[in-house]
């Protein structure tokens, strides 16, 4: 911002701009946008192709269902992982938070450096984000396929307890294999391939028991679409419990290896410029190095 506009600004509005460009870094709403965009189209094709597979297998199968789910996030991790990180999922982005081991309310110095403290402001909006791409998709379903009721909706197929271990296991197998390629440079350059692949299979497995959710975001959405909020704790308790173990039991694995280059803790596909010889990322943006 230029000093000139500084100056036309009230002491309030002064004090609030200041203190918006010193917790949040240059482009950030941009990056929350990417992640509406994102989630809006990854909760557009997961749940539409599902709820088009419940209401007739012979238009969409459970097969295509599971495929076109797996699919999207591989094509939004290419699209926007260089812009956002491409989390989609708020277990994803508290994962990734989560193992960097901040102080989320301390508003004083921090110990892990201003990266750090900028990151865990961000937190929040990127999971307001979520939130409004997958209700704006859900919605958008809800007019496109009516008289569907139930637009791609989750709930357990049977006990409650065994669609939440289910929907820890499926989601810690995702978020460990996300951790895998997005955090360690050694796992090459196929992020989005490897994530979509474990979505895909794990849907797979999990969508006849639990629906295969993953996300908060997924499930929240479509059952404000439809009114519908059967057993709604399960799809918040265990992607978020499955998520924080999978990234926790990566970063010990990893811990143990020195020989680990710099992580990205993002989608990001790590193109190595001129000057990076040995690997590592030079872009120190905070949001990407969740």
């Amino acid at each position: 911002m230029s000093l000139l506009r500084f100056k036309t600004l009230n002491p309030t509005s002064l004090k609030l701009s200041l203190l918006w460009h010193k917790n949040y870094p240059s482009g950030f709403l941009t990056k929350v946008f990417a992640e509406i965009i994102a989630t809006y189209l990854l909760v557009f094709v997961t749940c539409g192709s599902a709820a088009l597979s419940a209401s007739d297998e012979r238009r969409v199968s459970k097969l295509g269902a599971s495929l076109a789910g797996g699919l999207i996030v591989t094509v939004m991790i290419y699209a926007v992982g260089h812009i956002s990180g491409a989390h989609m999922n708020p277990a994803v982005t508290l994962a990734f938070a989560a193992v960097r081991h901040f102080p989320w309310k301390q508003v004083g110095g921090s110990s892990f450096g201003p990266h750090a403290m900028a990151i865990a402001h961000e937190v929040p909006f990127y999971a307001a984000a979520q939130l409004t791409g997958a209700i704006s998709s859900a919605m958008t379903l809800r007019v496109l396929l009516h008289p569907i009721k139930q637009i791609g909706t989750t709930s357990p197929s049977g006990p409650d307890l065994q669609a939440l271990i289910m929907e820890i296991v499926v989601t810690f197998s995702m978020m460990f294999v996300t951790s895998a390629v997005a955090t360690d440079t050694r796992a090459g350059e196929l992020a989005g391939v490897a994530v979509g692949s474990a979505v895909c299979i794990t849907s797979i497995l999990a969508g006849p028991v639990s629906g295969g959710s993953m996300n908060p975001a997924r499930t929240l959405g479509p059952a404000i679409a439809s009114s519908y909020y059967k057993s709604i704790w399960v799809y918040v308790l265990g992607p978020v419990t499955g998520a924080l173990m999978g990234a926790w039991c990566y970063s010990i694995i990893r811990e143990t290896d020195k020989s680990v280059k710099t992580p990205s803790f993002s989608f990001k596909l790590r193109r190595m410029n001129s000057g990076d010889t040995d690997g590592q990322l030079t872009n120190k943006d905070p949001l990407n190095v969740l």
